[in-house]
């Protein structure tokens, strides 16, 4: 049956239905990432901003369109993580403006809505790229335009800018070389392939039977951590988590005394997702597992319990766990000096960086850095969570590192709508961070500030070691699952079996004859001993550098070496 105009009803389905097939599809999109290492995020971040939109817009009170639409573009505005969650912010900022005073939308407005999100997309990127989300964007959104002088079934309408964006993501490899060479698309644009399916499925009435890409129990687990490393951080106040339980359980499905549903993914997340935050759901045929935020725990293994019998509870206490960690904090850490910091008055700038192990955050803030945000690579913050630190900050004004370069524009949309003057230091590494705060004077103006620090910061190299998780070929090297890579200001220069060997190769490469000063930072998988022999091939190479090594606590990367 034709369909010719967009109520808040047909709405409300596309954007939930959106959000499902990023939840669904996440770790498939993650997959895509270029460089064979532990760091894809681009779908956990898509996924993440989605949910934030479809929040907001089941929030939104209003049955008129135009207004269900502001309420997603401000949802993912604040929840966009990661350069791609900020595109596809970008994309509904657009759309938004497009519909505003619109009850409902007619074929031609819901093309013209969709065309202008695209413009306002690569508006917002200083240097647009081929071969990425943006072409996807792009091609889809003209096929609507052309579409539109053939029929105004919005069915007809949606399934040709879907199967148009499938095709512009297959040519993103032939658009982008570096894609190419390893054999795969784009990972934002095939996020974004995936909400134009789902919408296309949610107008049309087709229900997506698919239940994506499913990982092992490994993955399952490193996406929990960081849920609720995302949740519980630093020096949250306890009284500020909106959910006091963290609820996880394994069920099996049609077995027990209490089954009385059959499963069905849709219902049974739809539900939950009513129910708290941080919500994960993966199945398959015999088991589904759950991860959830909440304030009722009993009522999440009720619900569980009415699919298959509960094989594994878990249920902590995040309020309780965070009293515990800051009591602890303060008994490990905390001296006379810091205790009278607590009492004096809010600094006149706030520095802010994104950092991720408590050595690199007590390094950082040992160099100046006021406030951290726990975060980095597979834990990008949202806008909300930049902007949060600024405007609790207390201070006047505010500059923030992000210390990564997929957070450049969640922080650069943070600065536009902080509550303060803010400036952006584009750090892309923990080292860059550190060079440039030697050059932050607290007397200084933001603009001045801002320009000194990121013109300190280029004299600094950034290594990074880590290992492979797949067989591929990229910068000229042929990798090997397994493999320790060694990654040089973004750049894989070296990968071998021995991950001591790596390193040691990939500093060498990072010297010149004006490196006066090597640190290094031991990850949570690295280890002291292994430090100290990279330091001394280091010194055998030339003794008068002056060689560190601190305890970072990083994830992912057991060293990150810079050389300045």
């Amino acid at each position: 049956m034709a369909v010719t105009e967009i109520t808040n009803l047909e709405f409300g389905k596309m954007v939930q239905a959106a959000a499902d097939k990023l939840n669904k599809n996440a770790e498939f999109i993650n997959s895509l990432n270029v460089f064979p290492v532990p760091d894809g995020d681009t779908g956990t971040n898509m996924a993440s901003s989605m949910a934030s939109g479809a929040k907001y817009e089941r929030a939104e009170n209003s049955t008129a369109v135009g207004k269900l639409s502001a309420a997603l573009a401000k949802g993912l505005l604040m929840g966009a993580r990661g350069n791609s969650g900020v595109i596809l912010s970008q994309i509904f900022r657009g759309f938004a403006k497009a519909t505003t005073g619109k009850e409902k939308l007619s074929a031609q407005d819901f093309v013209d809505a969709y065309a202008n999100g695209a413009k306002t997309a690569y508006k917002a990127v200083m240097k647009p790229t081929e071969g990425t989300i943006l072409t996807v964007v792009r091609e889809s959104a003209q096929e609507g335009l052309n579409k539109i002088k053939e029929t105004n079934d919005l069915t007809e309408i949606m399934h040709a800018i879907y199967e148009s964006s499938e095709a512009a993501l297959k040519t993103t490899p032939d658009l982008l070389p570096v894609l190419k060479e390893v054999g795969v698309v784009d990972s934002g644009g095939q996020g974004l392939v995936f909400v134009l399916q789902a919408f296309d499925e949610a107008l049309s009435g087709r229900v997506d039977k698919s239940e994506g890409y499913k990982p092992d129990n490994a993955e399952v687990d490193e996406m929990v951590n960081a849920m609720d490393h995302q949740s519980v951080q630093g020096k949250l106040d306890p009284k500020d988590i909106k959910y006091t339980y963290c609820t996880q359980m394994l069920v099996r499905l049609g077995k027990g005394k209490e089954v009385t549903q059959q499963f069905d993914y849709d219902t049974f997340y739809n539900h939950l997702a009513e129910m708290g935050d941080s919500l994960l759901v993966l199945n398959d045929d015999q088991v589904v597992r759950v991860h959830v935020h909440t304030e009722h725990p009993g009522e999440v293994l009720s619900w569980g319990q009415q699919f298959g019998d509960l094989q594994t509870i878990e249920i902590h206490n995040m309020v309780w766990q965070q009293e515990e960690i800051m009591e602890h904090d303060d008994e490990e850490v905390e001296t006379p000096v810091e205790k009278a910091k607590e009492t004096a008055p809010a600094p006149e700038t706030a520095v802010i960086a994104v950092a991720s192990g408590d050595g690199i955050a007590k390094l950082l803030k040992s160099l100046g850095v006021t406030h951290i945000i726990s975060g980095g690579q597979t834990m990008n913050p949202s806008t909300q969570d930049i902007t949060d630190a600024i405007n609790k900050s207390g201070a006047k004004q505010a500059l923030v590192l992000p210390d990564n370069g997929n957070i450049f524009m969640t922080a650069d949309q943070a600065a536009e709508v902080a509550d303060i003057p803010t400036k952006v230091v584009h750090t892309k590494t923990i080292a860059q961070a550190m060079s440039a705060m030697l050059e932050y004077n607290a007397e200084a103006s933001l603009d001045d500030n801002q320009a000194n620090m990121e013109e300190n910061m280029t004299t600094v190299a950034s290594g990074e070691v880590t290992h492979a998780i797949r067989d591929t070929k990229i910068d000229g090297q042929e990798i090997q699952k397994d493999d320790f890579l060694g990654i040089v200001d973004g750049k894989i220069v070296e990968a071998t079996p021995d991950l001591q060997e790596t390193a040691i190769k990939m500093v060498k490469q990072m010297l010149d004859e004006d490196s006066e000063v090597v640190t290094i930072l031991v990850g949570a998988d690295g280890d002291s001993e292994t430090a100290e022999a990279i330091k001394a091939a280091i010194l055998d190479v030339d003794d008068e550098l002056d060689v560190q090594i601190y305890d970072g606590g990083q994830p992912v990367y057991p060293y990150l070496i810079s050389v300045e």
